[in-house]
């Protein structure tokens, strides 16, 4: 979008937030309305604060992620694509926080766990029950929410797992959607504290 209409960056990230914004509400309000109340609030949060561990705990721990498993052509490299200027950026950085933990987790937790893993069991998806476990449509969605995830591909593989499996045990989005905001909540806390953009591909 931002190179298609040609707009700067400081108008783009504000234009794709209204865009995802209206989406969700548009296309997915029926949905929503069933799934906000999380069933598990408490342990939906521990499961949002061990998934962030196990994104930074790696590089903290090891500092392998320019290993050529991980920065390679398929995957890319693990480097911001953020300007500087926008980092100073006080309305960019609000938009890019609220972004990620307000709008990310609902969109992706309504795509894969909310769609596409009962897509894969049955086309008629809506007749599939929330949380419904079938190997090939578990492990096929952990493995694409890796490859979303670009130089980051193993722990995304290890959330999507994760998650998939606090999906198949509460059975309730909400609950997947709470981690998933704790999650991507203290990683922007994590990049605005120590500088490590590249979090935020």
């Amino acid at each position: 979008m931002q190179f298609a209409v040609h707009l700067p960056a400081h108008w783009y990230y504000p234009a794709r937030f209204l865009a995802v914004l209206l989406t969700i509400g548009l296309v997915s309000r029926p949905v929503l309305r069933l799934c906000l109340r999380p069933g598990f609030p408490l342990a939906s949060t521990g499961i949002g604060i061990a998934v962030f561990l196990i994104w930074i705990g790696p590089d903290a721990l090891w500092g392998y992620r320019h290993h050529w498993l991980f920065d390679n052509f398929i995957a890319g490299t693990a480097a911001s694509s953020v300007d500087a200027v926008l980092k100073q950026n006080v309305m960019f950085v609000g938009l890019r926080v609220a972004v990620s933990v307000a709008l990310v987790p609902v969109l992706e937790e309504l795509f894969w766990r909310g769609w596409l893993m009962r897509w894969l069991i049955s086309p008629d998806f809506l007749k599939v029950p929330m949380g419904t476990y079938a190997r090939n449509a578990f492990w096929i969605v952990a493995v694409l929410f890796a490859s979303e995830h670009g130089p980051y591909w193993e722990v995304g593989l290890a959330a999507g797992i994760v998650y998939n499996w606090w999906m198949v045990r509460t059975r309730n989005l909400a609950d997947c959607i709470l981690a998933h905001a704790v999650t991507n909540g203290l990683l922007s806390v994590y990049v605005l504290m120590t500088g490590q953009w590249q979090y935020w591909l």
